[in-house]
């Protein structure tokens, strides 16, 4: 009697030892208890997503969805905050509108916006604002971008071109320049209204929010909620030349300046050199541009590591989302790195 209650202890606590074994491997895996194992070729991407916050990982190919998983609090249809991943809208905003012939990323910003024109700000074009090359003082806190009309007060510290310098003030300037452009040309002045109705719509695409600020504004540089599924097809339009972009905006998207080789019209090119935002950013320039070398990769990128992809060798868009955007900027949480990230995604 003694040894058979010994054997039936000594069972249950080897079950109690291989669950808890089995729910830490899931936990170390994908962040939660109760993930259902993921397999296939990208099951080490996607754990490496899961455990780092994730609540999506999407990789399509030629418009066709190859995975998807969504761990923790993800859903196909919830959108999460892209927050500086909504910076790559802008540029392909000024492909359209220069295909509408509403403005040309070369000309001068203070041809719309007047109150630069008698100063030294009247060298700066809309291409400078798009590739954060303007030379206005724009440093500012990137998580409260200023409004509009505050935005076009910034001066000029530097000559235009000279410099990459991250921050939200150039696409809140390029945000009221489209906004007077669109007034002039009778159309609808919120650059959000406009996009949804000259793209999105087309594209099946619907921002769950985009935020705004007091003055009633749309964020440029940040802002949009979608969900992976609606990011990863705008990825697919852009990767398919980006119909109804003007040629040369779109090829300006992926041309690096003089300033950053890693940075063209609000898109990141993942190419040695590069230079990142800062260093609580999560994009490290020189390991992100290394992960790069040898493919041909852009991406959009946001903090607590939104990323969307575009693989244009391999014709493959991954969209990345994760939760708790402050979180990821804290000493002690498991840190994102593209490096890591993309060849466990490429292996």
């Amino acid at each position: 009697m003694i040894s058979t209650r010994r054997m039936l202890l000594a069972g249950m606590g080897a079950a109690a030892f291989t669950s808890t074994a089995c729910a830490q491997r899931l936990r170390d895996r994908f962040g939660r208890d109760d993930a259902p194992p993921v397999t296939g070729p990208y099951a080490e991407a996607a754990a490496y997503s899961a455990k780092r916050r994730g609540v999506s990982l999407l990789v399509m190919q030629d418009g066709k969805i190859l995975f998807e998983t969504y761990p923790g609090d993800g859903a196909p249809q919830k959108g999460w905050e892209l927050a500086s991943g909504t910076k790559s809208f802008t540029g392909v905003m000024a492909g359209l509108a220069q295909a509408d012939g509403l403005l040309d990323i070369d000309e001068p910003a203070a041809k719309t916006l007047t109150e630069w024109s008698g100063d030294t700000r009247n060298r700066i074009t809309i291409r400078h604002l798009l590739t954060l090359t303007s030379g206005l003082q724009g440093e500012g806190d990137v998580a409260r971008p200023p409004a509009y009309l505050d935005a076009i007060t910034a001066k000029a510290v530097r000559d235009p071109g000279a410099k990459f310098v991250y921050g939200p003030t150039d696409f809140q300037c390029f945000g009221e320049l489209l906004k007077r452009k669109l007034r002039a040309a009778g159309k609808p002045e919120d650059p959000v209204v406009w996009l949804q109705a000259r793209l999105f719509d087309q594209l099946g695409v619907k921002p769950a929010d985009w935020k705004r600020g007091r003055d009633g504004n749309p964020f440029m540089p940040q802002g949009a909620y979608l969900n992976a599924r609606d990011w990863a097809r705008f990825g697919q339009w852009v990767m398919d030349g980006a119909k109804g972009m003007d040629p040369k905006v779109y090829a300006a998207l992926f041309e690096a300046t003089s300033a950053n080789p890693g940075y063209g019209l609000s898109w990141w090119l993942l190419r040695p050199g590069l230079i990142g935002p800062s260093p609580r950013s999560g994009i490290d320039g020189d390991a992100i541009g290394e992960a790069g070398k040898g493919e041909d990769i852009v991406m959009a990128a946001g903090a607590g590591d939104q990323r969307l992809y575009l693989l244009r060798k391999r014709r493959i868009v991954v969209a990345r989302q994760a939760n708790d955007i402050v979180r990821a900027m804290t000493p002690g949480s498991v840190k994102w790195r593209d490096d890591e990230f993309l060849p466990l995604l490429l292996r």
